[in-house]
């Protein structure tokens, strides 16, 4: 079967990379050397996963456009909802783990421009995601002998076509940044937190300080992740868990 072209909505361009590439580092190189701009769409032709990383130019606060992860989380929500069976459970776990039935299924990816502190605009900055349709080669052991890895296909989602899937995907993101400009992230937060997994529970957390444990209270504006633990509330810091370098002093 001849894979699907992915179309893309206007205001998105459809930037193709081979299957080996990383379309996420091609995505940050290509903003790096002003090659990319705004509403550069880079995915990979690879069969098996759905790569892709979209390239923006905010005109908010470095804060302000990490929103623009949690956005691409819940449209990607929305596009799996319309291509798979009401019973498949699509969940994450804070801030970047993408989980199929329990299992991870894939990751978020986050990176900006460096800028002078963190009231500043980056110039661009670019979000990728990154999920497993299917094993190209025969996994070791049978389906779910390994709880902690999964794939689209074997949650029953095989049907699933990664052309399709881009061009649902692209749609829906478009859709959320549009709701994102005219709403606020109120709505995306609170589409978030329905997705996330151990919201309003006791959660263990891995943490650049060690494991962190309470109740998951919620998200702040930033992103942070609100914990209830002994002591008060503690904030895990979205910045320090994606790794985005810190202004200089």
């Amino acid at each position: 079967m001849t894979p699907v072209e992915p179309s893309f909505p206007p205001l998105l361009t459809g930037i193709a990379v081979d299957a080996g590439t990383d379309a996420f580092a091609a995505a940050c190189e290509g903003a790096r050397r002003g090659e990319l701009g705004a509403g550069d769409f880079v995915w990979s032709r690879a069969i098996d996963r759905i790569s892709v990383a979209l390239v923006l130019e905010p005109d908010v606060d470095r804060r302000r456009a990490r929103e623009m992860l949690f956005v691409a989380m819940v449209a990607l929500a929305d596009a799996i909802g319309a291509n798979t069976p009401p019973e498949f459970a699509f969940t994450w776990l804070w801030p970047a783990t993408l989980r199929a039935n329990g299992a991870a299924v894939g990751q978020m990816r986050y990176q900006e421009a460096p800028a002078a502190s963190d009231d500043a605009t980056p110039d661009w900055l670019a979000v990728g995601i990154e999920i497993r349709l299917f094993d190209v080669t025969a996994p070791e052991g049978e389906p779910g002998e390994r709880p902690d890895r999964t794939t689209l296909a074997e949650e029953g989602a095989g049907d699933l076509e990664a052309g399709e899937m881009i061009s649902s995907l692209a749609r829906h993101w478009l859709t959320w940044i549009h709701r994102w400009e005219t709403d606020g992230i109120r709505p995306v937060h609170e589409a978030w937190l329905f997705r996330a997994d151990g919201y309003g529970k006791e959660v263990a957390l891995p943490s650049l300080h060690g494991e962190a444990k309470g109740i998951f209270l919620g998200l702040d504006e930033a992103g942070n992740l609100l914990l209830k633990a002994e002591g008060g509330v503690r904030l895990l810091s979205l910045a320090e868990h994606l790794a985005i370098q810190r202004p200089e002093a």
